[in-house]
């Protein structure tokens, strides 16, 4: 994962703010846990600002992102947690475990070091409905190839609880499908360098000029224009709580 954040992630703090809405969903799943490791931490969004937390990153470009007064951060990798059993109330990985090169091992790991709930915001590979993917039907080969099948996690944390995340249309958090309602956005090269799905997907200018296009032509608009009457969507954001 260190790679690519640290290419990716130069101004990842600035474009990628969370959102209090899914903050506010992550941070209930954590229930009663005064001590939270998080893991896949990047700059330290989500962290909850009242509990003891303790940040698990393995890219120092991330690490330097971190606000003075944010959780000390341990460049460590999910996989090989320095921490003893059951060392934590809580843990929390968020948009991350598609990065890890062993998922399974990571999450046993993040199931080893934690007494009690194990909280992971993810994406359903299986979800379908996302227009982005009209014009880059690579994005799912992409998820279908990095993100862990749903039922994974039920054998990796078991028992497990999945709610979906609904994205809201003003969300502040700049991942993948956070601009459903703002098609404009995926035109602007500075936000596409905080998604690491672009990145790994190479050139994708033919698509960007299709897009383009079909916005000045208003065949989007014809297309998919009800969404701009929606305020909330079920993007395939999932919740695991372990």
């Amino acid at each position: 994962m260190s790679s690519i954040y640290d290419t990716i992630g130069i101004n990842y703090a600035e474009l990628r703010k969370p959102d209090p809405r899914i903050a506010a969903m992550i941070h209930a799943a954590l229930g009663s846990a005064r001590t939270v490791l998080n893991v896949g931490a990047g700059a330290g969004s989500y962290e909850p600002e009242d509990r003891v937390v303790t940040a698990v990153e393995p890219s120092l470009e991330m690490i330097r992102q971190r606000r003075a007064d944010a959780a000390p951060a341990i460049q460590a990798s999910a996989e090989e947690l320095p921490f003893a059993d059951g060392a934590f109330d809580a843990s929390m990985a968020v948009l991350t475990v598609h990065h890890w090169s062993d998922q399974g091992k990571g999450l046993r790991e993040l199931r080893r070091v934690t007494r009690g709930p194990v909280v992971i915001l993810t994406y359903d590979p299986a979800f379908r409905g996302f227009w982005l993917t009209d014009y880059l039907p690579e994005l799912i080969t992409l998820d279908e190839a990095q993100m862990p099948p749903m039922d994974l996690y039920a054998q990796w944390l078991r028992p497990v609880t999945v709610a979906p995340v609904p994205i809201p249309h003003d969300c502040t958090d700049g991942f993948l499908c956070a601009y459903w309602r703002r098609p404009e956005a995926y035109l602007d090269p500075r936000v596409r360098s905080a998604i690491s799905s672009f990145w790994k997907l190479g050139d994708l200018s033919a698509a960007w000029d299709r897009l383009a296009s079909d916005l000045r032509s208003g065949v989007w608009k014809e297309r998919y224009g009800t969404l701009l009457e929606t305020d909330a969507r079920d993007l395939g954001y999932r919740l695991v709580v372990g």
